[in-house]
């Protein structure tokens, strides 16, 4: 994987990574539910895309509920929208303590692993990346969101208890990733845009790193994703020593690179909505020019969406967004 990442640097042409399952799953004719609780159909939605696409590594879907139904989380499940988590698990400060980490047996973690397994032999001529939830992220829908931006400063101590218990389940998740021959992982850690670069640090990053240093090697690394940054944070998330950071249209990509080191990718970052979604293929040409434009003195710039592509994204805006990256590429 260092060996990839050193090539598309070194490469003139740009590469293009989108986080995009969802299209998949809906020319397969399943739902979204069936997708994210089964592990074939999952997989096929996967090898459906890679068939179809020239993208440069191919995804498995952003799903940030698995964990947390894993620890015990409710969650509610729709066949045209990605899952939800229902309701708190930690009612209070004490309920933190009496937290215990879960199995890998637990809930869909099994499913997406099988997803990945299946994936991961059958994509042979790109890396295959796998998901999961960054640590603050996966704290906050086990707390509540609102709440647990209390708790980092009224009772730390039980923060970063629930922050370690995170960070154990995610490393020992992405430890069984690996093994099912996955060549990555996408953090997507999207809660630690709402915290200060400090506290991102504090409350984030260092666990992040935690898990960076137990899994990322010449064979597997880690892409951070944090949608939420607007530019605020974006050194606490290259503390992490990720292999590549991922981000959303929230920032300006052009200034967010200035902060990514040269060695690393920075990903992103086409509005998964407005573009993908609910824009025309000419609005989506014309966004992909402008940010190439943008980015073109940055060889570590990788093209992506700002975000995983939501259910019913047009096949005709993905076929836009690779369109004109291939235009960029043959002028150049």
């Amino acid at each position: 994987m260092k060996q990839w990442v050193d090539g598309i640097i070194r490469q003139q042409a740009v590469t293009a990574v989108p986080i995009i399952t969802h299209p998949g799953i809906e020319q397969n004719g399943h739902t979204v539910r069936e997708a994210v609780s089964d592990g074939w159909v999952h997989y096929e939605a996967v090898m459906t895309l890679a068939r179809q696409f020239p993208s440069a590594a191919a995804c498995t879907i952003m799903d940030l509920t698995t964990e947390a139904e894993a620890f015990g989380a409710e969650i509610a499940f729709s066949d045209d929208a990605v899952p939800a988590v229902a309701g708190r698990l930690l009612p209070d400060v004490e309920s933190i303590f009496r937290l215990q980490v879960p199995s890998l047996k637990a809930g869909r973690i099994p499913q997406y692993l099988k997803a990945n397994l299946l994936a991961a032999r059958a994509v042979s001529d790109r890396p295959l990346f796998a998901g999961c939830i960054g640590p603050f992220s996966l704290a906050g829908r086990l707390y509540d969101m609102s709440e647990i931006m209390v708790l980092i400063y009224e009772h730390p101590d039980a923060a970063h208890t629930l922050l370690q218990k995170c960070t154990d389940f995610i490393g020992k998740y992405c430890e069984a990733l690996k093994q099912t021959g996955a060549n990555g992982v996408l953090m997507a850690e999207p809660a630690a845009g709402l915290l200060s670069n400090d506290d991102c640090m504090a409350f984030s990053s260092q666990y992040v790193r935690h898990i960076v240093e137990r899994v990322q090697d010449d064979d597997f690394m880690v892409i951070l994703h944090n949608c939420g940054n607007t530019g605020h944070c974006t050194k606490a998330m290259v503390a992490t020593g990720a292999a590549a950071y991922h981000f959303g249209n929230k920032c300006r990509m052009e200034e967010v690179l200035r902060d990514v080191p040269p060695t690393a990718l920075a990903m992103g970052n086409i509005d998964p909505v407005s573009i993908f979604k609910d824009g025309t293929p000419e609005e989506m040409r014309l966004a992909v020019w402008s940010l190439l434009a943008k980015c073109k003195d940055y060889p570590n710039f990788v093209l992506s969406s700002g975000c995983d592509t939501p259910p019913h994204t047009p096949m005709a805006n993905i076929d836009a967004f690779f369109s004109a990256l291939a235009t960029y590429n043959q002028d150049l």
